[in-house]
């Protein structure tokens, strides 16, 4: 599938979807949509994701997903916005990609988002104590050097 077949085959399943084109084409779609999408492109072979992470701009959060089909070798980057920044989450993949399971647990330790629906969503790195550490708002009072 093209970038171009790509588009439109998203934009056939999420219409608000804004599309950003860099070294990959990036779709960014609004976290409730992030399930139903997923689902779908697993079944159109993007049937590998290579990584999930988490960015903090600050007024919102990003959950992103390198997504490749290994048939076609077409890699693509899914972003999914979340704006609620007091409770963020968005729907687990985990189901859909087995490797999205260890992930969805980093990017929960380091930002707090939330995954809906994760079978084990618990700290991976650090214990209950600590806040989230990637966060913009972090503030370590023990160790950190403030800017």
């Amino acid at each position: 599938m093209t970038n171009e077949e790509l588009k439109t085959f998203i934009s056939a399943h999420a219409p608000e979807t804004v599309f950003e084109e860099s070294q990959f084409l990036n779709a960014i779609i609004p976290a409730e949509k992030l399930y139903l999408l997923a689902k779908t492109l697993r079944a159109a072979d993007y049937d590998y994701l290579i990584c999930v992470s988490g960015v903090d701009w600050k007024d919102h959060f990003m959950v992103v997903y390198h997504l490749e089909s290994r048939k076609t070798k077409n890699v693509f980057v899914l972003k999914a916005k979340i704006t609620d920044r007091v409770n963020p989450a968005v729907d687990t993949v985990c189901d859909i990609w087995r490797t999205a399971e260890l992930h969805e647990r980093e990017v929960f330790d380091l930002f707090g988002i939330k995954f809906n629906n994760h079978p084990d969503l618990r700290r991976l790195f650090m214990d209950d104590t600590w806040g989230f550490p990637l966060r913009k708002d972090y503030v370590d009072d023990v160790t950190i050097v403030q800017l």
